[in-house]
């Protein structure tokens, strides 16, 4: 039996300790580039880019920019119980915003869907600062676990059809407001995003980015976001997390934290607050100017829209004395959009043109042109000809009057009050430097704090990559592993599944018999030493995968229900670091947290065993860029956690009355029946049949080759006595003796 369960205190951390940022020299000025691009280009950078130092650092400045002015906003630590002062900032406001949201929800559905549509921008982005809050240097902490099972919570539980984020863009798509997905390209431009909006946005982006260094922040924007309701409120929708939840995460926040962590988290609230408010405002006054603008403006505007893709299709069109070829591309040159003097002048000469003479019957060349058969048809979607249609029919009944073209400024002062804060912004915990690791420790702790060592991502692609090419040795000689089999093989599912299957039966599962002789208990601590610096690391190969514009595939989904599952789905009692601090502490060790300095420095763990968790956490920082290899390597980790190694260990441990939950759990759990080994496999499945069905059979075997050298790259590490063999001579046809050491 096992024995009993060792107690072990919870992990009551608020905040990380304050350190300073390390970038590469020259990441300055990429991100100096960025910023002159203007909100629009910070959002779309902050929205695609999430692994290089030029996000990291561009995140840091924009967060600077926000938070420095946060603290101004409440005055200093709460005066008495935080959970009292947040509540009142939130419910005051709830009731300030009340009639400009209700005014918003009766406004006329062409207006409500456009309003809909800015908002968008914003709605889509709920709990994203909650994307890698999970994070080997956050872990196991009480609060991170809160958070943990309320982001399970929002992302459905690992189905992409059942999270909020599927729900608030279908109730968008419902009310005429449908917007693309939030990483294309053309996102900020179908939501006609205003330079407010888009950098109101920049603010829970950022944080997404580094929420290990912001903790406080993210639970103080975490709570009044989804305590505000502004989303819920416009859409109709129900709260994605049940408020009781929310007040019960501050409430044990407040409990945990000293008074340093409860203003910063007041601050955070605040400055939330402020900013939904002013978002509101910004939707206010957008739909204010939608329904007094004239069909004059709205033409002005879908010209504005399109002129800079015209091109030199027009040839020789004119319009007054100028070709349009030239008016058109002067509109694109000019920063910000067209001058509205400037469209209302063309529009004036438009009118008087040929192209808007009436002909028999009420038609035009114009309209003729862009209707089906015509030159131009395909240009303008069916709102925008119905609208053009409209504006020739009153040139038609002889308008003449003058045009005036308004020019849309909505939100433009609160870019004033903010942009500056964040183009300016200069924190002086930022450090620019290239100094290498001097060794593995060091990398170790570089690599747990990576919010903090941006300036170590460099080193740890190129690590990780070297790591994936030496690796594929094995596609050679891999049947020779004694717990893997990393030969190479042609991909089909069936072919998949077969190979998975022999490995789980005949490499883990037929071999095992009880042991003998059980060694004494020193030697079981030390055999276990050898596991523990990767079980400190648990489920870290995919705490990045599947963040805000990277849900769209299923095998996404399947890999963060993977992830949470490691991290015990938001319950601290079943999370696999908890069950490895469990484990240690009945072995009578006690590590210090491995983001802190003084596990640098602990001697409880061998050397030789940083390798392997060096690789794991170097390429979990790139889960775009070795997508295809952590698939692999998921299948690979999740295999070995079934049979043969780990039932002795097992035996070993309640022999000695060692506490077996971390062995005992990954036995059942990792199964090849339904468990995370079967799991993984179907998660290459379909990933590969999604790559069939949208870039055809030729590129599945790219992909493939990407994926097995992935598996691959963990057995290298594991199979170190057949790599010696094939170093030293022909290659192992055999499998190693049963007592071959591990190397992990």
């Amino acid at each position: 039996m096992s024995a009993e369960p060792t107690h072990v205190p919870d992990d009551t951390t608020t905040s990380l300790p304050r350190r300073p940022f390390h970038f590469t020299p020259g990441t300055g000025e990429a991100v100096d580039a960025v910023l002159a691009a203007g909100p629009h280009e910070v959002f779309r950078t902050l929205v695609r880019d999430r692994e290089s130092e030029v996000t990291l650092l561009l995140a840091r400045r924009v967060l600077h920019g926000f938070l420095g002015r946060a603290a101004g906003l409440t005055g200093g630590p709460p005066d008495g119980d935080l959970s009292a002062a947040v509540h009142g900032l939130i419910e005051g406001t709830r009731d300030e915003l009340a009639p400009a949201l209700a005014a918003l929800n009766g406004a006329e559905p062409g207006v409500r869907a456009e309003v809909l549509r800015q908002r968008g921008v914003v709605a889509l982005l709920a709990g994203c600062w909650l994307d890698a809050v999970s994070q080997p240097a956050t872990q196991p902490a009480v609060v991170v676990n809160r958070l943990f099972a309320q982001h399970f919570e929002l992302a459905g539980g690992g189905d992409p059809l059942r999270s909020a984020h599927h729900h608030r863009a279908r109730a968008l798509e419902d009310a005429g407001a449908a917007l693309p997905g939030i990483a294309a390209a053309d996102f900020l431009d179908r939501a006609n995003a205003r330079p407010a909006t888009a950098l109101l946005a920049c603010f829970p982006l950022a944080l997404s980015v580094l929420p290990g260094n912001f903790l406080p922040e993210v639970v103080g924007v975490h709570h009044a976001f989804h305590r505000l309701g502004i989303d819920d409120r416009l859409l109709g929708t129900p709260p994605p997390v049940p408020p009781a939840e929310l007040d019960e995460l501050l409430a044990e926040y407040a409990a945990q934290a000293d008074p340093v962590d409860q203003a910063r988290l007041l601050a955070a609230v605040a400055l939330t607050v402020q900013l939904e408010r002013e978002h509101v405002g910004l939707l206010t006054e957008l739909a204010e100017f939608r329904r007094t603008r004239t069909l004059e403006s709205e033409v002005a505007e879908v010209i504005s829209r399109h002129a800079p893709l015209a091109g030199r299709q027009h040839g020789r069109a004119a319009v007054g004395d100028r070709s349009l070829v030239e008016v058109f591309a002067e509109f694109g040159r000019t920063a910000g959009g067209a001058d509205p003097a400037a469209l209302a002048h063309f529009l004036t000469e438009f009118r008087e043109s040929p192209y808007l003479a009436e002909l028999p019957g009420g038609d035009c060349r114009f309209l003729a042109a862009i209707r089906f058969g015509g030159p131009m048809f395909g240009i303008f979607d069916e709102r925008e000809a119905a609208l053009l249609a409209d504006w020739v029919a009153t040139v038609h009944n002889g308008e003449r009057g003058e045009i005036v073209v308004r020019p849309n400024t909505v939100g433009d002062h609160v870019v004033d009050r903010w942009w500056p804060a964040v183009a300016d912004a200069h924190p002086d915990d930022v450090v620019f430097d290239d100094t290498p690791p001097s060794g593995d420790r060091e990398l170790f702790y570089r690599l747990v704090n990576i919010e903090n060592w941006a300036n170590t991502l460099p080193l740890a692609a190129e690590r990780a990559e070297q790591c994936f090419v030496d690796a594929q040795v094995l596609f050679e000689h891999g049947a020779g592993g004694r717990y893997t089999d990393a030969s190479f093989f042609d991909y089909d599912p069936d072919a998949l599944y077969a190979r998975a299957e022999n490995i789980y039966w005949e490499k883990l599962v037929d071999p095992y018999e009880p042991l003998t002789e059980v060694p004494d208990a020193d030697e079981v601590r030390f055999r276990q030493s050898t596991y523990h610096l990767t079980y400190l690391i648990d489920g870290a190969w995919l705490h990045r995968v599947g963040r805000l514009g990277r849900r769209e595939r299923e095998s996404d989904g399947m890999l963060f229900r993977i992830h949470a599952d490691e991290m015990g789905n938001g319950d601290l009692r079943k999370n696999h670091l908890t069950l490895t601090r469990r484990a240690l502490a009945s072995q009578g060790t006690r590590l210090p947290h491995i983001r802190t300095e003084e596990f640098v420095d602990q001697d409880d763990l061998p050397d030789d065993m940083y390798g392997f968790a060096l690789q794991q956490l170097s390429m979990c920082l790139f889960p775009d860029r070795f997508y295809n290899e952590i698939l692999g390597y998921n299948l690979a980790i999740e295999m070995f956690g079934s049979g043969e190694m780990r039932l002795h260990e097992i035996q070993k441990l309640r022999h000695h009355g060692f506490d077996d939950c971390y062995e005992q759990a990954h036995l059942t759990i990792d199964n090849f029946s339904a468990g995370h080994a079967k799991q993984a496999a179907d998660i290459i499945v379909a990933y590969l049949d999604r790559v069939r069905r949208t870039s055809g059979e030729a590129a599945v075997a790219g992909e493939w080759h990407r994926v097995w050298r992935g598996y691959a790259s963990f057995a290298y590490f594991l199979e170190q006595p057949l790599l010696r063999e094939v170093a030293s001579g022909p290659p192992v046809a055999q499998p190693v003796p049963e007592d071959a050491e591990l190397v992990l």
